[in-house]
């Protein structure tokens, strides 16, 4: 056994044993720190067949902002989980279903597959051109620059919109004009005032 295969297997194993820990943990935020472990994982998968761009983008996105974006919330919202338990037995024979298709889906992939693993690796590591993230940089800036910066564009947008949906004008509460104190001279602002001696203001 190589030393590709043999990290293939730790990480294919240890990809298997955090998702059965997110499925099957008690404890709501036992279950968010084995789902960034099983992201983990999966990213040494993608290193080991070449695609590190992949790897990097699921270490940053999904550890990095969705998976601990899971844990702040499970962490700081009072959720009762043993309500939600309640009616797990009712959408059981859905999650079969769904199961079993993707079952079937992977006996597919993995009767339809035309090597072994050792093949794929050997043959992303041999590759003297360009890496994925360059190739990807490539295409994505010289074919599909217009759709780029559109996406760009939107996310802009969505976050604009976010903050204004969000952004809640109360009334009956005293805050700082930041334009009007700005915008002031300083004759309304200072106030020059002649007191006799001995008298006071």
């Amino acid at each position: 056994m190589g030393f590709a295969q043999f990290a293939f297997t730790v990480f294919a194993v240890a990809t298997v044993i955090w998702g059965l820990g997110v499925i099957f943990a008690r404890n709501p935020v036992h279950s968010v720190l084995c789902l960034i472990m099983a992201f983990i994982s999966t990213a040494g998968l993608f290193v080991l067949i070449g695609a590190e761009y992949l790897a990097f983008l699921l270490v940053v996105v999904y550890v990095g902002a969705v998976a601990v974006l899971f844990l702040f919330v499970v962490m700081m919202l009072d959720v009762d989980f043993a309500e939600l338990r309640a009616g797990y037995a009712k959408y059981l024979p859905i999650g079969i279903v769904v199961a079993v298709a993707l079952i079937v889906e992977i006996g597919f992939i993995v009767l339809s597959w035309g090597g072994s693993a050792e093949d794929g690796i050997a043959r992303a590591a041999s590759d003297g051109g360009p890496n994925n993230a360059e190739q990807l940089g490539m295409v994505l800036y010289t074919d599909y620059v217009h759709f780029f910066q559109i996406a760009g564009l939107v996310l802009l947008v969505a976050m604009i919109g976010a903050i204004l949906l969000t952004f809640r004008e109360r009334r009956g509460i005293k805050t700082q004009d930041v334009g009007a104190q700005v915008g002031r001279k300083r004759e309304e602002g200072v106030e020059v005032v002649s007191v006799p001696t001995g008298k006071g203001i």
